[in-house]
C-alpha cells in the first residue's frame, strides 16, 4: 500500500435546505455534503467540485482518506460514504461523508487486480474472464489497501478463482462471499459452417410464384 498524501479540503456550512438551495451552490461550484458518524452530530456543508473529483479521480478514489474542514464546525477525517452522480453531466452533485474515529474500523469496497498471465491462456489460448471486479472488506482506515490482488497465473482453462483465493494484507477481512467467483479462463470454439448443397451440386433458386402462361403450359 502507497504511502497516503495528507489532504485538506475546506468547506462551508449550509444554512439552506432542498433543491433551490442545493441549485444554488452547484451554480457556485460547490457540492453538498452530509457529513455522518463519530462522536458528533450530522452536519450539513458544501465543498468545491474541484477538489472533491480530484480526490474521486486519484489513485485511491473513493476509499481516499482526507481531513475535510468545516467552517464554524472543525475538522475530521473523513472517507465517502455516498455520492450522486449526475447521470447526464457525470459530475458530482452530492455527497455523504463518514467522519473517522481512531481505532474503529470501516467497511469499503476495493477494486480487485489480477496478476501474472493464466497458464490456461499462455499454453491452451483460452481467454482470462474477470468476474468480479470489487470485493467488500472491514479494516481500520489508516491500512484500506489500493487493491487486493490475485494471483491467476496457475489458473488452466475452464478453472475458477475464488473470493478465498485473494490475497488479503494483514489486518483486513474479507466480507463477501468466500465461494464467490472472481476469474476463470473461457475456451473460444469456432463454429463449423455445415455445406447443405453437395460439392460440385449447384441448386436451383426456389420459384416463389408462377404466372399464369406457366400453369397453362
Amino acid at each position: 500500500m502507497a504511502e497516503r498524501e495528507s489532504i485538506t479540503v475546506r468547506a462551508e456550512m449550509r444554512a439552506g435546505r432542498g433543491k433551490n438551495d442545493a441549485r444554488r451552490l452547484r451554480a457556485r461550484g460547490l457540492v453538498p455534503l452530509t457529513i455522518y458518524g463519530g462522536e458528533g452530530e450530522p452536519v450539513s456543508a458544501a465543498a468545491p467540485l474541484r477538489e472533491l473529483a480530484a480526490i474521486l479521480r486519484s489513485e485511491t478514489g473513493h476509499n481516499t482518506i482526507f481531513t475535510l474542514d468545516v467552517e464554524g464546525a472543525g475538522a475530521s477525517e473523513v472517507l465517502f460514504l455516498d455520492r450522486q452522480i449526475d447521470p447526464v453531466k457525470g459530475r458530482l452533485i452530492h455527497a455523504d461523508l463518514r467522519r473517522l474515529v481512531k481505532g474503529q474500523e470501516v467497511e469499503v469496497t476495493v477494486r480487485i487486480e489480477l496478476d501474472g498471465e493464466p497458464a490456461g491462456v499462455r499454453d491452451e489460448g483460452g481467454i482470462l474472464e474477470q468476474l468480479l471486479r470489487e470485493v467488500e472488506i472491514r479494516c481500520r482506515p489508516g491500512v484500506i489497501p489500493d487493491a487486493i490482488h490475485a494471483d491467476v497465473t496457475n489458473l488452466g482453462v475452464h478453472e475458477v478463482l475464488h473470493v478465498s483465493d485473494l490475497q488479503v494484507p494483514e489486518g483486513v477481512t474479507v466480507l463477501t462471499d468466500a465461494e464467490t467467483s472472481v476469474a476463470t479462463v473461457a475456451v473460444v470454439r469456432e463454429e463449423q459452417v455445415e455445406e447443405r448443397t453437395p460439392e460440385g451440386e449447384v441448386s436451383e433458386p426456389e420459384v416463389i410464384g408462377k404466372g399464369k402462361k406457366d400453369d397453362e403450359e
